[in-house]
């Protein structure tokens, strides 16, 4: 927890003298918009891991259980709306204190706040793509497909999990997964990466260019636990660049931050921006104090 408001009030120093910083954003900054997340505060998981790549594309059955799972699951993300974490980051990045985001969330809600540099590092929930032709459509129409096929999966009362998942176990044998109709046999995959997969080279370069030409970063709500977004810490560090991190639990990179508020990211982003608003980073007080923040922690 916060000493005083001295870590709050260090913070907003932070983000104040590093012009045009670089976020890397994860689970955490999402929970209070009702979407899980994957790890306690040490970094462990909370629940099995999820869905391996070589697992979905290699077994039927594994596909059987994650689309099961997800035609549940997927409902919180269809449902989620921006928290005001997600639009403080877009009022600083329109304050031009930051220069763009890089997320490791697949559920949009950055772009839906107003961010308007986004680099969605494992790819968006809400497309599917075919693995065999490369065709795409949209998720909701897919579940609206998967849902006229297996009518009784829908009212199971599993809880929703992270990135659309939920907690089913169930005999997945009968549950009817459609094939692609343009190519005959494709499989449909949700447009994101999997654990296991690689993050395509594009999104990686996009998200170093980011990181070079910003001044500093700024870790939101993430453990660091997977690599894809650690490296980006382990960059900025070895760069030279002030580091400063907001997150409840412990992280992969606690060694390497400049500054570390253990904090929810709603009420600590959102009186950072207040207090830049005022152009008065001493009366950071007249937000909410992080301390006091009811989110719960959330990592990646």
């Amino acid at each position: 927890m916060m000493d005083d408001l001295s870590d709050l009030t260090r913070l907003v120093d932070f983000v104040a003298r590093t012009p045009r910083l670089a976020v890397l954003t994860g689970a955490g900054i999402s929970t209070a918009s009702g979407i899980p997340d994957y790890r306690d505060d040490r970094g462990d998981w909370k629940r099995s891991p999820p869905m391996r790549h070589q697992a979905f594309m290699g077994s039927h059955g594994a596909r059987q259980r994650y689309w099961a799972r997800a035609l549940i699951g997927f409902r919180a993300l269809q449902e989620a709306r921006p928290n005001a974490a997600h639009q403080a980051l877009a009022r600083l990045e329109a304050a031009g204190h930051v220069a763009g985001v890089i997320t490791q969330n697949v559920d949009g809600l950055h772009r839906r706040a107003g961010s308007r540099r986004v680099i969605d590092l494992h790819g968006r929930a809400d497309l599917v793509r075919c693995m065999g032709c490369g065709a795409t459509r949209m998720r909701h129409d897919l579940h609206a497909e998967l849902a006229r096929c297996n009518p009784d999966w829908l009212e199971t009362g599993a809880r929703a999990g992270p990135d659309g998942d939920a907690d089913l176990e169930a005999d997945f044998a009968d549950f009817r997964v459609p094939a692609c109709t343009r190519c005959g046999d494709g499989i449909w995959k949700p447009d994101v990466v999997f654990f296991g997969d690689s993050v395509p080279r594009e999104r990686v370069d996009a998200a170093f260019a980011l990181l070079a030409e910003a001044e500093g970063l700024l870790v939101v709500g993430s453990s660091l636990m997977v690599y894809s977004g650690f490296r980006f810490a382990r960059e900025a560090a070895r760069a030279g660049k002030p580091l400063a991190c907001l997150n409840l639990g412990r992280t992969r990179a606690d060694d390497l931050y400049t500054l570390k508020v253990a904090a929810g990211a709603e009420a600590g982003l959102t009186a950072v921006a207040e207090a830049l608003e005022e152009g008065a980073p001493h009366r950071a007080d007249r937000g909410a104090s992080i301390a006091e923040t009811g989110a719960t922690p959330g990592r990646r």
